[in-house]
């Protein structure tokens, strides 16, 4: 019965589609099509000028080398930024204080990150801000090329490495690549300006460092002292002198002091 059934079902969803066709008038011209309503067009997204990448002078370049070199100089860049910026003085100078207070890794890695990436950025705005207006927008808007984009870009950053670096430190690179010294600050290479700068921020850092860890250092000389007048030679001092660290730096609002002090010791270009 089951097999009789299906049979019979088959049959009908075969016969089916050869009905409706019968039905259908073949001398009769099928229905002339409505078009449909062109759609409004959307909105055109401008498009960015075109940067020639694959030219190394009359060479050109493979697309999986171009490909290996974007992928590259993506990886590097977040480096360079953090490099190039306040990013190295602000890191080290919290890492420090940190340290001097001695309470462990309290604030932890994270948060000193997150507020040095902060602080940067508010330092770092002005010359931002002047970059975008002389070099970025213009390009974007098909105004100037590449290689006038690129100039006009980094000149507000490098403007701002030069104000920070010592002299001393620049004439020590300049020394080491076989350079003299220079008519203008136009004339100074931009990898010589970077690793002066490093340097400079290096040794800026610690000296802030240092004056930063005197008070603290005051209290735990204090506190040693007094234990061992008390004979407790076997407590640490460094375990009394925390809670008074702690308790100076809340007093004296510290953390507004040092946050303000390290925006304002960075030279305006």
């Amino acid at each position: 019965m089951r097999h009789c059934l299906l049979k019979i079902l088959m049959l009908l969803w075969l016969c089916v589609p050869a009905l409706a066709m019968a039905q259908v008038d073949p001398g009769s011209a099928p229905a002339p099509a409505v078009a449909a309503p062109a759609s409004p067009a959307g909105p055109t997204l401008p498009s960015l000028p075109d940067v020639t990448v694959g030219q190394v002078g009359d060479n050109t370049i493979s697309l999986p080398l171009q490909t290996l070199l974007l992928m590259t100089a993506i990886t590097l860049i977040p480096s360079a930024l953090l490099a190039m910026t306040a990013f190295t003085r602000i890191i080290i100078v919290l890492g420090l204080l940190r340290q001097a207070l001695g309470t462990g890794q309290t604030p932890s890695n994270q948060v000193l990150v997150g507020l040095a990436l902060f602080l940067t950025m508010l330092v770092m705005m002005p010359v931002g801000e002047k970059a975008w207006t002389e070099g970025m927008a213009p390009y974007l808007n098909g105004q100037i090329d590449f290689a006038s984009a690129w100039t006009l870009t980094t000149n507000p950053l490098r403007d701002f490495m030069l104000a920070q670096v010592r002299e001393t430190d620049l004439m020590t690179f300049a020394g080491l690549a076989g350079h003299g010294t220079y008519a203008s600050t136009a004339d100074v290479p931009f990898p010589i300006i970077v690793a002066s700068f490093i340097t400079s921020e290096l040794k800026t850092a610690f000296e802030i460092g240092f004056l930063i860890f005197i008070p603290f250092v005051i209290i735990d000389l204090v506190v040693a002292s007094v234990l061992m007048s008390m004979g407790m030679m076997m407590l640490s001092p460094m375990l009394v002198s925390a809670p008074f660290k702690i308790l100076l730096f809340v007093l004296v609002d510290g953390w507004v002091l040092i946050v303000g002090a390290l925006a304002a010791s960075f030279n305006v270009a």
